[in-house]
């Protein structure tokens, strides 16, 4: 009997912990999507809110010549400039897919490829790495990297699709 109340408490501690998880895994989605919808709508409040203060960024690509280099910006006063005033060429749309979060604690990190266009015109791919931290005023994102290519994409063809 003591054995099968301990496994009760057990599997109820554990499932308790699995939806936490999940509340905590959605709310960071989440978070990375009001980015992106920001930067679509030229929203630069909803931009701003999406992000600890202080952040980092980090971009690694190829150059001209082929050479690995990094980009690095700390803060995000010049990709609210950007994003500020919609784009004459179109909105700034960042199509993701394959999201992966881990969460510890108040930190998570989210990994997933993405797809970057212009209004409908493909600029480049890659991958986004973000970790956050839990605040007061929710998830936060205080470090962003990613990757950026042109070949070797793979996007989905229904993103593909809504481009056309």
């Amino acid at each position: 009997m003591k054995k099968s109340i301990f496994v009760l408490l057990l599997t109820l501690g554990v499932n308790g912990f699995l939806l936490a998880q999940t509340a905590d895994e959605t709310q960071v989605t989440a978070v990375i999507n009001n980015l992106f919808k920001a930067m679509q709508t030229n929203d630069t409040v909803l931009f701003k809110s999406v992000f600890a203060d202080p952040v980092t960024m980090a971009s690694v690509m190829k150059n001209r010549e082929g050479k690995v280099v990094i980009e690095r910006e700390t803060g995000i006063k010049d990709f609210v400039k950007q994003i500020s005033k919609p784009n004459p060429r179109g909105a700034y749309n960042e199509e993701i897919w394959n999201m992966k979060v881990q969460l510890d604690g108040d930190f998570a990190q989210a990994w997933c490829d993405y797809a970057f266009y212009l209004g409908n015109t493909f600029s480049h791919c890659g991958v986004d790495a973000f970790h956050l931290v839990r605040t007061a005023e929710g998830w936060k994102i205080f470090h962003l990297a990613d990757t950026r290519r042109l070949q070797g994409c793979n996007v989905p063809q229904n993103i593909q699709d809504k481009h056309k």
